[in-house]
């Protein structure tokens, strides 16, 4: 299986843009009537390459009807980087109406539903990386799955203090009342890659404060897979890393004492997304004695592919 070399975590997301050829047209978007009852508009000239890489300019005016205004020096750049530019919003507009005709208004009844109250079965924590949707992925209808999704899919324990990921947990369990938390990592994770490349002095970048949560893993990882070469030992991190924040959510008090009576059961999952497999996992808490002796078991164990 071919693994990417590698990288820093903020590589994987960042790309460049090299536009050479242009041919531009000029969108008059109306909005809101001003105070002398005339319709404002704003006019977006888009800049369109005839090459592959795209490079998309907008220029903005405010005027009333009838008037013009040269703004070659206040250009803006599109947030909308692709050969349509603006247009991009253009398509996320039908895609919404696509889901209005095809799912809201023909399950209106169960949309009515769901406005007046949600009782999901499960709580998902994934990665915010773009290539995983555990909606997309695992087929989760509106009102079936409570979500939170962070860099590398990490839980940090009680004692770590507030954070989005905690917040959405306890309304998960304490309010929701879920029967199932599932924790889903994958293949080719630029978190866990982070992780893994990162050396022992402190510095101030978001990435590191956050992804250091995983360094029990990561540890593990060492030695565990020291043979290995470092795409491998990444792998191994992946997997490591969801057991070890399967560990970490029984440090929530309100957590461990629904699993102990049976409420509320706690997941592994891992996507791989190179040739498309699942593999699932249950932690067995009754096996279990990591306090004492650090043994994780685990059951009901598939692999779907």
């Amino acid at each position: 299986m071919a693994t990417p070399s590698p990288t820093s975590f903020s590589q994987l997301f960042n790309s460049s843009f090299d536009a050479r050829r242009t041919s531009s047209k000029r969108l008059t978007i109306f909005g809101p009537k001003l105070k002398s009852g005339e319709t404002e508009q704003t006019h977006v000239r888009v800049f369109t390459s005839f090459k592959t890489s795209p490079r998309t300019e907008c220029k903005a005016s405010k005027v009333p009807p009838g008037s013009t205004l040269k703004l070659d020096n206040r250009r803006v750049e599109s947030l909308a980087e692709s050969e349509n530019g603006c247009d991009l919003f253009e398509d996320l507009k039908h895609r919404f109406l696509r889901f209005k005709r095809r799912k809201f208004e023909e399950n209106l009844e169960h949309f009515q539903n769901l406005a007046q109250v949600q009782a999901p079965k499960f709580m998902i924590i994934a990665c915010a990386d773009s290539r995983v949707c555990p909606s997309n992925i695992l087929g989760f209808q509106p009102g079936e799955a409570f979500m939170i999704r962070n860099v590398a899919n990490l839980v940090p324990p009680f004692e770590s203090g507030p954070s989005e990921t905690n917040a959405a947990l306890e309304f998960a369990v304490n309010s929701l009342k879920v029967e199932n938390i599932l924790v889903i990592g994958h293949s080719c994770c630029g978190g866990i890659r982070a992780l893994m490349s990162m050396e022992d002095e402190v510095d101030s970048s978001f990435i590191r404060s956050w992804v250091v949560v995983g360094k029990n893993a990561k540890l593990i990882t060492k030695s565990a897979a020291s043979n290995l070469g470092f795409d491998q030992q990444c792998r191994h991190c992946e997997k490591e890393s969801i057991n070890h924040s399967l560990i970490n959510l029984l440090t929530y008090p309100w957590i461990e004492e629904r699993v102990a009576k049976g409420e509320l059961s706690v997941h592994g999952g891992y996507y791989d997304f190179v040739d498309c497999t699942f593999e699932k996992w249950t932690l067995d808490y009754k096996e279990s004695n990591w306090e004492k002796n650090s043994r994780f078991a685990v059951k009901n164990q598939f692999y779907w592919c």
